[in-house]
């Protein structure tokens, strides 16, 4: 098979056989703009706008500016997050291998073109579909695009998927088939069509909105037919109508969620964390048990060989050349090297390696590699190098040394030599203990502060790692883990078992634990209805990160880890989970806050919408009246609110919360509002000379109750907030007093007994609001214990 020249390359780009993806990291631009202007709200919004427009009353259309102001926020946010996860997506993208007639080249995934030839190595996840040109214990899992859980060992000739990944061993494989018209491309743009990543928040907003849709249509056929019916004239019904019907539209909700999580996209791109999409950060935020990985997650990448210890019952060296030279063979065989391999491999680089008849590639599942050499090496034909505990004898004297060096806290692994030959299917027979390799492996140095963070947010830690227990309860106590000192061997756990998952629940740490031991694990969890998150960078780590609630992957880690996570730590910043998980409470906890906003305004609205028609009465206020209500008390102040800090952690219910504020509210503010406006009526008359007074106490009266809801939706107080308030109540306060404010909103409070009627039935609002919110609390309060409460 001949590689191509640079001349085949630049024919087959021109002709545009290059591995160009269509997914994208983000979305385009168009699309930005498309979601953003062609919303439910914007539609309705401008039907309403139209309406009011024909009436000629053209102030009364002021709200149509909350459509461009809308469509611009969220665009210019949208906009932001996309140019951040474009460059970081850059990042983290692995380079790949290519062997071309003048030599192997390391390339972008976007630069490998049809007829390639394309090397690969263990954690490398397969970047087209091609066929297999020659192999070294090539192991293939195919297990995300075919769900099989078993690895493949494909032969020469055989057929491999882009979007499988390389478990062990290496290979070359030649490009058949690049972009769009590979495998995985095919199934992702099929998957693209119907898949939406889950989110609790925007469910629940979905189902607030499409109750709210329910409503709108029977309450503003109503209103206009009560207006008509009155005796209004048809531009003054259709000013009631649009007045009545904008207020229940909570116009910014969706946007201020849109807005929250793109700003929280941004702030985690300045930490190096790549979102692979935004509900990952909102997931974060919920996760109440954290599993982890050891080996370059909590510990640092790179590791050194500390030194070698040979079997007393050999007369070997600690630096003899047999050694070196099998540890240099099996190294130069993996190929692809990294952690504890790769430092292997440093520590012996002047030896050459020995010729070989058969390679068994290291494995997680297998926890050893193996060679079967052409010649006898110190009396040994076979070499295996792994897991002391999984390789050697209990009782043999390099087993309980191996034991004691792991709970300091070190990476250890053997090395035995057998005169059997080896295979697949198992060590092979009177393997002799030789050696043990000692390397160091140093804790993250901002482990222990992330790892407090999450003990003080009440988030649970486990530490599930391939490596050998006592390394592994060693490396958890230097962490800070609780109860992480004594780990549980996996061996010793069956996934069938139906004792598995309550062995996972009593226990912090796990060592020898096989990949699939790792996605059982996560699966027990999930079953015991906790929100499981997982860390990892391994190949051994995909199938834990896959299932995960909320998978993070570290930069240094393999690109398959990279692929199937959620977010990817591009730094390989233990310490920036806080800070996702922070992010993440700070969307949830301020959509909270400005969804009371909003739905308290939307309850108002229909409230007293219906009492309008019951009544038979002119609809209070103008559409720019629900304008000045709309901006000063709910639209700017939510806004600021909704990018606040807010460490409140993230709990289920978000439509029971929300709705536990908003119906209190909005009931104070519809009795302050209806009983201003009849008492006004009833001081005033009804006359056309009194309209604008009997509006404008009404309108003063629920002032006074939405500033209520809002002191209270922004507690706790900080200096910027009490700003925040005091500025829109000067706002608001300019209005009302400036003859200007008053001839544009059309308000007249020049009668004191206006402003005392208003005064009054706000207070009476106030006190309805505070009495209803606690009957109602109080009511689910009740509720939930008695769910919870153990049935007798």
């Amino acid at each position: 098979m001949r590689p191509l020249t640079e001349a085949e390359v630049r024919e087959r780009i021109a002709r545009g056989e290059v591995n160009v993806s269509e997914t994208r990291t983000s979305r385009s631009f168009g699309a930005i703009l498309y979601t953003n202007v062609f919303t439910r709200v914007n539609l309705i919004y401008a039907t309403l706008l139209v309406l009011v427009l024909s009436t000629g009353y053209f102030l009364d259309g002021m709200f149509g500016l909350l459509i461009i102001v809308n469509s611009a926020v969220g665009m210019v946010q949208e906009i932001r997050a996309k140019r951040t996860l474009d460059r970081l997506a850059l990042l983290n993208h692995a380079p790949i291998r290519v062997e071309r007639a003048d030599g192997v080249h390391e390339v972008r995934s976007e630069d490998v073109v049809l007829d390639d030839i394309v090397v690969i190595a263990a954690g490398d996840q397969i970047p087209v579909d091609g066929t297999l040109i020659d192999a070294t214990a090539l192991e293939i899992d195919e297990s995300l695009l075919t769900g099989e859980a078993d690895p493949v060992l494909p032969e020469p000739g055989n057929a491999v998927l882009s979007g499988s990944f390389v478990v062990a061993g290496s290979g070359r494989i030649l490009a058949t088939a690049v972009g769009p018209d590979s495998y995985a491309e095919r199934l992702a743009a099929e998957a693209s069509t119907f898949k939406k990543p889950s989110s609790q928040l925007r469910a629940g907003i979905d189902k607030i909105l499409k109750y709210i849709t329910w409503i709108l249509v029977p309450v503003g056929l109503a209103t206009i037919w009560n207006q008509l019916a009155g005796g209004q004239e048809w531009r003054d019904a259709l000013r009631g109508l649009v007045a009545a019907l904008v207020p229940m539209v909570p116009e910014g909700l969706v946007l201020m969620t849109s807005v929250a999580m793109a700003v929280g996209v941004i702030r985690l791109g300045r930490r190096n964390c790549l979102v692979q999409d935004l509900p990952a950060i909102e997931q974060l935020a919920r996760v109440d048990v954290f599993c982890t990985d050891k080996t370059g997650t909590l510990t640092e990448d790179g590791m050194r060989v500390s030194r070698i210890e040979v079997a007393d019952s050999t007369d070997r060296s600690p630096d003899d050349p047999d050694v070196f030279a099998v540890l240099a063979t099996i190294g130069h065989a993996e190929g692809k090297l990294t952690g504890s391999m790769a430092a292997v491999l440093e520590h012996v680089r002047s030896q050459q390696p020995l010729a070989t008849t058969r390679l068994i590639a290291f494995s997680s599942a297998r926890k050893w590699a193996a060679v079967q050499l052409e010649a006898p090496r110190a009396g040994g034909i076979s070499w295996v190098f792994g897991a002391p505990d999984v390789i050697l004898p209990a009782d043999c004297e390099l087993h309980a040394r191996a034991e004691s060096l792991s709970t300091e806290g070190h990476r250890v692994l053997a090395l035995a030599s057998s005169a059997q030959p080896v295979a697949e299917s198992g060590l092979p027979e009177a393997l002799v203990p030789v050696a043990l390799v000692v390397l160091d492996q140093r804790l993250r140095a901002d482990v222990p502060d992330a790892i407090r963070y999450f003990r003080d947010q009440q988030v649970e830690l486990k530490v599930i790692s391939g490596d050998n227990a006592a390394a592994v309860g060693a490396i958890s106590e230097q962490a800070g883990i609780p109860d992480g000192r004594v780990a549980v061997d996996a061996r010793s756990l069956d996934p069938e078992a139906p004792e598995f998952a309550r062995e996972i629940a009593a226990h912090t740490a796990f060592g020898r634990v096989t990949p699939t031991q790792k996605r059982a694990m996560v699966h027990a969890l999930q079953g015991d209805d906790r929100i499981v998150g997982m860390t990892g960078d391994g190949v051994n780590d995909v199938f834990a990160l896959k299932d995960a609630d909320v998978g993070v992957a570290m930069g240094s880690g393999s690109p398959a880890a990279r692929a199937v996570s959620r977010i990817v730590l591009l730094d390989n910043s233990f310490a920036t989970l806080p800070h996702v998980v922070a992010e993440g409470r700070r969307v949830i906890g301020n959509i909270e806050r400005v969804a009371t906003l909003f739905l308290t305004k939307t309850f108002y609205s229909a409230l007293l919408a219906f009492l309008v028609v019951v009544t038979a009465i002119p609809y209070p206020f103008l559409p720019r009246h629900v304008t000045l209500i709309g901006v000063f008390t709910i639209g700017i102040p939510a806004f600021f609110l909704a990018l606040a800090p807010n460490t409140a952690r993230a709990q289920d219910g978000f439509v029971r919360r929300v709705l536990g504020q908003a119906v209190p509210g909005g009931l104070g503010a519809a009795f302050a509002a209806y009983g201003a406006y009849l008492a006004a009526r009833s001081v005033f008359g009804v006359e056309e000379a009194t309209r604008v007074m009997n509006s404008s106490t009404a309108l003063l009266a629920l002032i006074a109750v939405a500033f209520f809801v809002l002191i209270a939706v922004a507690r706790p107080f900080a200096w910027w907030k009490v700003a925040l308030v005091a500025a829109m109540m000067g706002c608001v306060l300019a209005v009302l007093v400036t003859p200007l404010g008053r001839t544009v909103f059309d308000i007249d409070l020049r009668d004191w007994r206006a402003v005392a009627l208003a005064l009054g039935f706000g207070a009476g609002g106030i006190l309805l609001r505070t009495l209803a919110g606690l009957l109602l609390r109080g009511r689910w309060r009740r509720r939930l214990s008695d769910v919870r409460r153990p049935a007798t």
